[in-house]
């Protein structure tokens, strides 16, 4: 299953709604509304099955010709640090010998096509794409030989926006990491891939049309299963929450105007772009 999040015009009145998602000559179009209650929205639609309406007017449209919104609703943003050795030594780390896990904080959202706002506190902003993990259904300590694929609803792009001077100069990311917009997410998600499987997943980024990332899952330090049961160790993760695993090597600074995009495997291409406070 492949969904959006879109904003829809309905006489006169803008209301978000959702969307399955299907490809057709290799662009990604909206086919089908789905339902979105408004009570336990998030357990409704990202960790249930989703249910069409035929409660409004709706024709299929290409997602190009839609305002797209972030695709998930977490209540928090769990994201991995230097999950890659060549990201880890870029920046003169050492590799991690267990997952290192930070916050980014829901109001960091961004959808498709928004504006990534530079803070005027920051000299050099970062972009760092990545496969972000959508979180299907409550979990807590997951076992060392459960499978956790149940738990996962999908996968999507994030980028994990980072103004690094702050980063370095703070002793945690929380400042460097959580600024609004700070965390563009989407096109689409999609349970069409299984790197939990063992099927590498490519992660691309390209800033204004010139490739600077490219990174495999199969080059995990921590593969997803004991990502997730990194986590579920310390915290309840939520249906609908988002776990950005890790950047590839390639992150670089930014300048306003600049384009990016970050682009995985069967989950589209997430393009923003970089304004100045």
């Amino acid at each position: 299953m492949r969904y959006c999040k879109y904003l829809s015009n309905e006489n006169g009145t803008s209301l978000p709604r959702y969307a399955l998602v299907e490809k057709r000559d290799g662009e990604l179009w909206a086919t089908l509304p789905m339902q979105a209650p408004q009570e336990d929205l998030t357990a409704r639609i990202l960790g249930g099955v989703p249910v069409p309406t035929l409660s409004i007017n709706f024709e299929p449209k290409p997602l190009s010709e839609l305002k797209l919104l972030p695709p998930v609703m977490p209540s928090k943003i769990v994201c991995v640090g230097r999950n890659y050795r060549d990201h880890a030594a870029e920046l003169g780390n050492d590799v991690p010998t267990e997952p290192l896990l930070f916050l980014k904080p829901p109001s960091s959202l961004l959808g498709p096509g928004g504006t990534i706002c530079m803070p005027a506190l920051s000299k050099r902003v970062d972009y760092e794409g990545e496969l972000g993990i959508v979180i299907g259904r409550r979990c807590y300590k997951i076992g060392p030989d459960e499978d956790v694929r149940p738990y996962i609803r999908g996968y999507v792009c994030v980028n994990d926006v980072t103004a690094r001077d702050i980063q370095k100069s703070d002793s945690q990311w929380t400042r460097g990491k959580g600024f609004d917009t700070f965390c563009p997410v989407g096109p689409i998600v999609s349970d069409e891939i299984d790197p939990v499987a063992g099927a590498p997943t490519t992660v691309s980024t390209w800033l204004n049309g010139t490739l600077k990332q490219q990174g495999s899952t199969a080059d995990f330090i921590f593969p997803i299963a004991d990502l997730l049961r990194y986590i579920t160790s310390v915290m309840t993760l939520e249906a609908g929450d988002l776990i950005p695993t890790g950047t590839p090597a390639g992150v670089g600074a930014v300048q306003p105007g600049d384009r990016i995009q970050v682009k995985v495997d069967g989950l589209g291409i997430l393009e923003n772009q970089f304004a100045a406070e």
